[in-house]
């Protein structure tokens, strides 16, 4: 077996929280299923966010000044299926759900109640996604509840190709 489908495997067994980020610019909102996000930066709070080179929410973006994370909860699995398993290219996933404008106008979707609305701060080429460095800039931190994690829609088939 190669490396790449050694490390994969390895990968596919780890079990991480799933996010819905979300975006608008040049009057278009888009949105995706993300499981590359992680705290970068205590003080100050920083996330970097890893975005598909393959998927819509990822070229709009490119012209965004923020992104908003949902943390996603068991229940939210159809908006898991949606985000991650629809692409932008071919649907409006916004006119399929809920939201509201947010702060610096990032749309969040109703009935997630734990959110982060990040400042783009940079955006740094790895692999096949692009890392979004998110400076936060609010935060709902809802009620504690399990979280949607990877292992609980892995087989969810991207909506784009891979």
């Amino acid at each position: 077996m190669a490396p790449a489908d050694e490390f994969d495997e390895l990968m596919g067994t780890l079990d991480y929280p799933m996010v819905v980020a979300t975006v608008t610019a040049g009057g278009r909102s888009d949105g995706c299923l993300v499981g590359f996000t992680t705290q970068c930066s205590i003080d100050p709070p920083l996330l970097a966010v890893c975005l598909s080179d393959k998927n819509r929410t990822t070229r709009t973006a490119r012209a965004a000044d923020a992104l908003g994370l949902h943390l996603l909860a068991p229940e939210h699995r159809p908006l898991a299926e949606l985000f991650g398993g629809r692409t932008g290219d071919d649907v409006d996933k916004f006119a399929e759900v809920r939201w509201a404008p947010g702060p610096l106008g990032v749309p969040l979707l109703t009935g997630i109640d734990r959110w982060v609305v990040g400042r783009i701060t940079d955006r740094i080429r790895w692999g096949d996604h692009v890392a979004h460095l998110l400076e936060v800039v609010e935060v709902s931190k809802g009620r504690p509840r399990p979280i949607l994690s990877f292992q609980a829609v892995k087989d969810i088939p991207a909506g784009h190709e891979a």
